[in-house]
């Protein structure tokens, strides 16, 4: 199925990086996006920009106000037909050095984020027999990295549970594709550039818009 006015899709970390771009590339195809992240500035800036989109102002680690969010763009923007469970956070170093709150913070937006939108939307997707879900992990999921133990970690559970949960899944009409982007040109490491690693230094990256239209390719291959 086309992605189109029809649509209405929650992207989760909206106002940067991938989820910014995939929420534009959704809006210029007329879906109707539910924009959640935390930074209210960033996402009355952007929800101006984008026509027909929804500000969800929610932390993904938060779980109540994850599904109280989830629930009004449901019910102003009547279902959820795509979940784009992209928000994330990396803190890089030796993993004895690391600030255990700066590691526990990853294991709650990266991962248990992830489980908090899957939860609060899949169960009306699931009502109506229709829908696409997309995790955004990372390639350090498939390959452990130096300095990002915690940060692989916690893309490496994101891709266990999705592949798990796909299965779960089977025959309700509920979909899931697992995304695994390498380096983005994303302001993902800017808060820390003097713990960039220096492989992460050297590394090419792609534009994020790339990763969104892959997305999006993705949703309406199995879809179709």
């Amino acid at each position: 199925m086309e992605i189109g006015p029809a649509t209405r899709a929650i992207v989760s970390g909206a106002t940067s990086g991938i989820g910014e771009a995939t929420s534009r590339a959704l809006a210029a195809r007329g879906a109707t996006v539910g924009l959640m992240a935390r930074g209210a500035e960033r996402l009355a800036a952007l929800s101006s920009e984008l026509e027909g989109s929804l500000e969800l102002p929610a932390d993904v680690g938060d779980r109540e106000a994850v599904e109280s969010e989830v629930s009004r763009f449901a019910e102003q923007a009547g279902g959820i037909e795509l979940v784009v469970a992209n928000a994330g956070i990396a803190r890089t170093g030796p993993f004895l050095e690391l600030d255990p709150a700066a590691a526990e913070e990853m294991v709650r937006v990266n991962f248990v984020g992830t489980l908090n939108l899957l939860r609060a939307a899949v169960p009306r997707m699931l009502d109506r027999g229709r829908g696409h879900l997309v995790v955004v992990s990372s390639a350090a999921a498939l390959r452990a990295f130096p300095w990002t133990a915690v940060y692989g970690g916690t893309k490496a559970a994101q891709r266990a549970f999705a592949e798990a949960f796909r299965h779960e899944l089977s025959g309700t009409g509920v979909s899931l594709t697992t995304v695994y982007p390498g380096e983005v040109e994303t302001a993902l490491h800017a808060h820390e550039p003097e713990r960039t690693p220096d492989w992460l230094r050297r590394g090419e990256s792609v534009a994020p818009e790339r990763v969104a239209d892959a997305i999006l390719d993705a949703v309406w291959y199995r879809w179709s």
